[in-house]
């Protein structure tokens, strides 16, 4: 049901008040009561839709793309996944870009820096790999990574299949801001001056080096491998109990902090056991899936999306979602919803009744 605003314009007199509000535009001022049901409305209305990639439709295009572009010409060879409500505006949600990157074997995509934070859910892989802040790491289907703000990284391919994985990005925030920064490594790749594996070995155990002190606010753990975050899944299925929504959810985190891995981004994953029935649930955080295992479908709103293995889905600032598994299924999912609680802002309604 519609909410009633809370405000309603008055009625005016047409021709006096159109040459009163010509002269406020002359002098750059507007008349709030002409929109104030429109900029604060009493629920959250958007203009995204919810939206459904299917991912065999999809890779045949990001294939063709290899042929046509190197990695090194497009600097990021990758596909935005746009919401069909925001076009042009490069965004999946109005605060988060979404992307599928592709890195061709032998292909390296140069290193550079940005303010934005991004964070890559991987979806094929078999030797690649990511370098962040001198610190190489293989790429493996169903992991987590980070590229933090303004951290120096590159991709790489030495393997004989194409890599590709989920990129997300907090770029509307920063442009929303004007706070966007970006710049090249002098090299193509940067120096590697850590062993694979040295973040996860000093951040990953629940233990941190004596003296550590936070170089930022971001994670200092930049790798969440998959068979990890699966085995934790399992083991809390086991042990119950299951959420009427979300079937069994659990969110990446600092190790540091106990916050999440990014400031702006957060990322989570949910196991939805066979012949799972969802209640509805929603929040204010427009929340972008992805499929890591399994069939199933999602009613998002007034959608229903019938999904697979590496689809990806987004679900728009509180609609009603609900999922039900055809079969045991695992989803991927970030948001923006760090962001929102740091403001104050964040709502969910969990189940929906």
């Amino acid at each position: 049901m519609e909410s009633t605003p809370f405000y309603a314009k008055p009625e005016t007199a047409t021709a006096e008040w159109e040459e009163y509000y010509r002269r406020l535009n002359q002098k750059n001022t507007a008349a709030l009561w002409e929109v104030l049901a429109e900029i604060v409305p009493p629920e959250p209305k958007t203009p995204c839709v919810p939206a459904l990639w299917r991912y065999d439709e999809v890779r045949p295009l990001l294939m063709e793309a290899g042929r046509r572009i190197t990695a090194k010409q497009a600097e990021r060879r990758v596909l935005i996944l746009e919401n069909p409500g925001l076009h042009g505006k490069s965004g999946i949600t109005q605060s988060v870009y979404a992307g599928i990157q592709l890195v061709m074997p032998g292909e390296i995509a140069p290193t550079h820096r940005h303010v934005a934070s991004a964070l890559r859910f991987v979806i094929e892989s078999d030797g690649g790999y990511t370098a962040v802040d001198g610190e190489r790491t293989t790429m493996r289907p169903g992991d987590f990574i980070l590229t933090p703000s303004w951290t120096y990284h590159d991709h790489g391919n030495p393997g004989d299949h194409p890599v590709v994985w989920l990129d997300g990005l907090d770029i509307p925030i920063v442009n929303f801001f004007d706070t966007s920064f970006a710049e090249h490594y002098p090299g193509e790749m940067q120096p590697i001056t850590r062993t694979e594996g040295d973040a996860l070995a000093r951040y990953g155990a629940n233990l941190l080096p004596l003296d550590y002190v936070a170089p930022r606010r971001s994670a200092p753990l930049f790798s969440y491998p998959y068979s990890r975050s699966r085995e934790t899944l399992d083991r809390l299925y086991r042990d119950g109990p299951t959420h009427p929504c979300h079937g069994v959810k659990v969110q990446f985190t600092n190790p540091a902090s106990g916050s999440y891995p990014m400031p702006t981004l957060g990322a989570f994953l949910q196991l939805l056991p066979a012949g799972f029935q969802g209640a509805a649930y929603r929040s204010t955080d427009a929340t972008v899936y992805c499929v890591v295992e399994g069939r199933g479908k999602s009613q998002v709103g007034g959608s229903t999306f019938e999904w697979k293995e590496h689809d990806v889905f987004v679900a728009p600032s509180w609609a009603p979602v609900s999922h039900h598994a055809h079969e045991e299924a695992v989803l991927f999912s970030f948001s923006d919803r760090p962001s929102q609680k740091a403001l104050g802002l964040w709502r969910e309604q969990a189940p929906m009744i």
